[in-house]
């Protein structure tokens, strides 16, 4: 049996769903392209004003030509990330701009240098099945950040990343990156390497950029994850569940552009929702109630048979602390048990705006624990304990028996040394390290075990080639990240 996390009945599942479908109606959407507002119109909606009001026979027949399972690949053609098929996988979160500074606990802007570090760290850790453009890089012009970060990523890991465009062009851009590496855009198509963010801006709006990035990546086959983020209270309904109704009205919009582009094209109902702290005008990313926003929309996802995907396992403590932990933990857990197929925000700290590659390392050891929970307890013995008994006999020398050294490394998730469970004083003459110190110890180690990635060194430097024209373009002097790199030569 597996554990799972169930926050709505059916009947409550199916009014959300109909009140989304009533809010498509009125008050509508906004939409602020002129191609997404032509093909809604032209499937029946109507269009006014930049409002478009989208009745359920578009959003059904959209729903019916989504994907219900689909593939991100590695770099050698591998499946390594699976929505639709019943699997719990997590990526670093994305888009912080600072990074926690191990020597001085403070936070600073990030730079090209910090994603590199964040990147050959989440590449040593199994509890990643993807990378991320984990951090904006300070040190690159802003109209060029977008595709600086890709660039990077695919430079320095085989493994499929989650990533996302600031604007039009520079999506196309990067989408041209893509191919190169794939070996061609139907390559690309067929193995996509890399899945796109796309986000509404809440409440009920879809711009420019978030419109023409639905557009695009359904033609070029590319998948698209929808993040959403309703803010309880702020920018949406105070309810959780009103929240949860408006993530739905959201997501079925932006489904419907993206399926008219292109039916077929995969596109993830995720999301990135949040509740506003009315104390302090924050976000608080690590607040239970906004867990239970992601599981609760993952299920009415799941309940349309679509893959899913949510912002969880960040926190909004400011270092890698007791706080961090708890709410890490948590997330870790809700997301796993509410089966949701790709989970971003692992390392991410102050309400996603910093990112540690210490977090990394220890997020890594909550998301192997969570993922140990949901597997359930398993039977693997003919009997459940009394043969157990029988062999151990009278003295209960269960520690001599064989079941006891084939089993226990499957019964039992065996931390790294992170996680502390000598006794006190092997503890303390080992030196007594904290759970931190822990961490950077084995950041460090990973970053100096990372082997450069199996990539064409004819589309390395096409990829580089491409982000020079770009840097040139925008007065760039080098080429942060890559300056002393010998892939940098091209």
């Amino acid at each position: 049996m597996r554990p799972t996390l169930t926050l709505l009945d059916p009947g409550l599942e199916a009014r959300v769903l109909d009140e989304a479908l009533a809010l498509l109606l009125e008050p509508g959407v906004k939409v602020h392209e002129p191609e997404a507002a032509a093909l809604l119109a032209a499937a029946g909606a109507d269009v006014r004003d930049g409002v478009a009001r989208i009745p359920e026979r578009v959003v059904r027949e959209a729903l019916a030509t989504v994907p219900r399972s689909f593939a991100l690949y590695d770099r050698a053609g591998r499946p390594a990330v699976r929505y639709g098929d019943g699997l719990v996988q997590f990526d670093p979160g994305s888009c912080g701009v600072a990074v926690l500074d191990p020597d001085t606990l403070e936070h600073r802007p990030s730079l090209s240098a910090d994603l590199v570090r964040l990147v050959r760290v989440a590449e040593g850790l199994d509890a990643y099945a993807a990378q991320s453009t984990a951090v904006v890089c300070g040190d690159v012009p802003p109209p060029i950040g977008d595709l600086w970060r890709l660039l990077l990523v695919l430079l320095n890991s085989d493994k499929p990343v989650v990533t996302g465009g600031f604007g039009i062009r520079t999506t196309r851009v990067m989408l041209d990156m893509l191919a190169i590496d794939a070996g061609g855009p139907e390559a690309l198509a067929a193995r996509p390497r890399a899945v796109f963010d796309v986000c509404p801006s809440p409440p009920l709006s879809w711009s420019e950029l978030g419109c023409r990035a639905l557009i695009d990546l359904a033609r070029a086959g590319v998948p698209a994850q929808m993040v959403a983020m309703p803010l309880a209270g702020g920018a949406a309904p105070v309810t959780l569940i009103g929240s949860v109704v408006q993530h739905a009205a959201e997501c079925l919009s932006g489904i419907a552009i993206h399926q008219l582009a292109k039916p077929g094209a995969p596109i993830v109902w995720g999301g990135a929702p949040a509740i506003l702290d009315m104390r302090s005008g924050t976000t608080p990313m690590g607040a239970v109630e906004t867990a239970m926003i992601d599981a609760a929309y993952a299920q009415v996802g799941r309940g349309l048979g679509l893959p899913t995907h949510t912002y969880l396992v960040g926190s909004d403590a400011k270092l890698v602390d007791a706080q961090a932990g708890m709410e890490s933990a948590w997330g870790a857990v809700i997301a796993a048990l509410g089966g949701v197929d790709l989970v971003s925000g692992a390392g991410m700290l102050d309400t996603l705006l910093c990112q540690s590659a210490e977090k990394l390392v220890v997020d890594a050891e909550a998301i192997a624990s969570a993922l140990r929970l949901v597997r359930g307890i398993e039977t693997p013995t003919e009997t459940l304990a009394t043969a157990s008994f029988a062999a151990a006999g009278p003295e209960g020398r269960f520690l001599e028996l064989p079941e006891t050294r084939k089993l226990f490394r499957t019964e039992q998730h065996l931390p790294s040394a992170v996680v502390e469970r000598r006794s006190y004083r092997a503890w303390a003459d080992a030196g007594g390290m904290d759970a931190f110190a822990h961490a950077r110890q084995r950041a460090d180690a990973l970053v100096a075990a990372w082997q450069p990635p199996a990539i064409d060194p004819t589309a390395a430097a096409a990829i580089v080639e491409i982000a020079r024209r770009e840097a040139e373009g925008v007065g760039l002097v080098g080429m942060p990240g890559l300056d002393g790199e010998a892939i940098a030569a091209g």
